[in-house]
């Protein structure tokens, strides 16, 4: 099963990934300690700042124009590592900065893992 979380309130209590491209501000690199970073399954970074300025107008097209991205080679082989955590784990928590995860690269990627 995967769990997601906001790192913020992350307390280290079960493997966990970090999926953002940017280290969250605020957050101490040892309160992570352990945790893997996969900055590369996140969104790249022109397509992040494309849709950081109009989150409620894009989120459709985001959500479309980063799945095409999550079949790009070096993706499958990130989602792929993340599944064989996942099965070694039993369950994994998927980490992000986003104060609105429900419209966030997250919900994208879940889907992704489970196909």
């Amino acid at each position: 099963m995967y769990s997601v979380q906001r790192v913020y309130d992350y307390q280290g209590q079960q493997p966990a990934i970090l999926t953002n491209r940017l280290w969250p501000r605020g957050v101490r690199k040892d309160k992570l300690n352990g945790v893997q970073w996969c900055k590369t399954i996140s969104p790249s970074t022109s397509l992040r700042q494309w849709f950081h300025q109009y989150r409620q107008q894009r989120y459709k097209e985001f959500c479309r124009r980063y799945r095409l991205e999550l079949q790009q080679p070096e993706q499958l082989q990130q989602l792929d590592n993340i599944r064989q955590l996942h099965h070694q784990y039993g369950q994994l928590a998927l980490l992000t900065a986003s104060k609105d995860i429900a419209h966030s690269h997250v919900p994208v990627l879940l889907v992704a893992l489970q196909q």
